[in-house]
């Protein structure tokens, strides 16, 4: 790379120069702010723990390594020794060590690589379903307060049913039972315990089910942690109550389930009430129901005596009703009665306002002047009509005193050279042989001018 000319170094604005110090730690704050918790498997090597307790080592595959970091606070409850060689899974952050510019990862769990893939598995599945919302506290169905049958979905062998049962009868012995067997383990338990939550469903001999598993390993739980068994369990319009495993156990079921108990007999406790509470409850609703009862007849008493005080004779108020009638039959009369007189008083004012308005009168006015306006129109335009023609008269006696034709009729004659029509005023306008037409007062002459005398 060339050197910086010293002029252009000088044009640089300082914003654009870095100190490394501030690179690394501005890389290091977009790594981490872009990369969320992963997880990555790989295998450790250079594995070191220094007197602080902190881990360092690098994770590598067969082409790459990556130095990772793994605090104190993190790596207390590891519940295996780590060492060289091992195949690991881990949940870190992306990050970089700015004193050296390492680029690392901070490891905030750490497994091996056994168990690794199960729980990748869940993390991942945990993730899809969470976005499509099947966990969500809006899908959650109430338990019943008192449910009518109990169902069981679990293996009937198993110790979970033994709690359950124990439980039910201890809280609510007078609640039926139904029990789904399943296997809740092993190839094919996840299908099977779905199409028992959709026979189930289609039975509706129950209103509220109990998933119900012992505690184990993450291996013995993986029938729970699967989508089939989800999609199931979300389906399910019966409630269904999970109590699988211990209480730090958890599993896709516990989430998509409408209640999680943290063991079978705790399910059981929460769906079954208690019988000696819920009697001492029907007790105590018995004795309000009585004292209500009690108080609303007397109180229905005491208005049945007041309204017996206050009764009438029937006779009475028929009498009553028809007097009442009689006066508003009377009144009624004599508002119609006004009414009526006013409405004709103000109907004759109409009418006469109505006449005056007649359009047949105002028709008759219009011919009228209609007429007389025609018949002056018809004098007026006589006498201008007679005027005109005697003034007519006059111009033609005028018009005929100064025509030519009145010349001619004396025996005079217009003449006109040919061929150009000029007329002709003087001898000297042609020569011997032009030709030369005169019109008389009866017909034309067309001549040839033999000889021309000029004064």
């Amino acid at each position: 790379m060339a050197p910086i000319h010293p002029q252009a170094r000088q044009e640089l604005p300082s914003s654009a120069v870095y100190t490394v110090s501030e690179l690394n730690h501005e890389v290091r704050s977009i790594l981490e702010a872009n990369y969320p918790l992963i997880w990555i498997e790989g295998e450790l090597s250079n594995l070191s723990r220094p007197a602080s307790g902190h881990l360092y080592f690098s994770l590598k595959d067969a082409h790459c390594q990556i130095r990772c970091a793994m605090f104190r606070p993190y790596n207390r409850g590891l519940g295996f020794s780590v060492a060289n060689g091992q195949q690991v899974l881990m949940r870190a952050r992306v990050s970089l060590y700015p004193e050296r510019g390492d680029f690392q990862l901070i490891v905030e769990y750490l497994e091996e690589a056994g168990a690794g893939a199960l729980r990748r598995a869940f993390e991942v599945l945990k993730q899809k379903l969470r976005a499509e919302g099947l966990f969500d506290d809006a899908r959650k169905q109430p338990l019943p307060t008192v449910p009518t049958r109990l169902g069981i979905i679990t293996s009937p062998t198993g110790a979970a049913i033994r709690d359950i049962l124990t439980v039910v009868k201890r809280r609510f012995p007078a609640l039926p039972v139904l029990i789904y067997p399943v296997p809740v383990q092993g190839v094919g338990a996840a299908d099977e315990i779905a199409r028992m939550l959709q026979i189930a469903n289609a039975h509706a001999a129950c209103d509220v089910l109990i998933l119900a598993r012992g505690g184990g390993s993450l291996e013995d739980l993986a029938a729970f942690n699967t989508e089939v068994v989800a999609r199931a369990i979300d389906a399910s319009q019966i409630p269904v109550v999970a109590g699988i495993g211990h209480e730090i156990d958890f599993t896709i079921a516990d989430f998509v389930a409408d209640q999680r108990a943290p063991t079978p007999s705790a399910a059981a406790e929460l769906v079954t009430p208690e019988q000696a509470q819920l009697q001492q409850y029907l007790t105590k609703l018995r004795w309000r129901l009585v004292v209500r009862t009690r108080a609303r007849l007397q109180a229905e008493r005491q208005k049945l005596i007041w309204v017996q005080r206050r009764l009438v004779h029937p006779r009475r108020q028929l009498h009553d009703r028809i007097q009442r009638n009689d006066a508003l039959y009377l009144r009624l009369r004599r508002i119609i009665s006004s009414t009526l007189m006013t409405r004709a008083t103000h109907l004759a004012a109409l009418a006469g306002r109505l006449e005056r308005v007649n359009p047949a009168v105002s028709l008759r006015v219009h011919r009228a002047r209609r007429a007389q306006l025609r018949q002056r129109l018809l004098n007026a335009a006589g006498q201008d009509l007679e005027r005109r023609r005697l003034k007519l008269s006059a111009l033609r006696r005028q018009l005929d005193a100064l025509s030519p034709h009145q010349t001619l009729q004396r025996g005079y004659a217009i003449v006109t050279h040919v061929p150009s029509g000029a007329i002709l005023r003087s001898a000297a306008a042609v020569e011997n042989g032009d030709r030369i037409q005169a019109k008389l007062a009866r017909g034309e002459l067309l001549c040839t001018v033999d000889q021309v005398s000029t004064p």
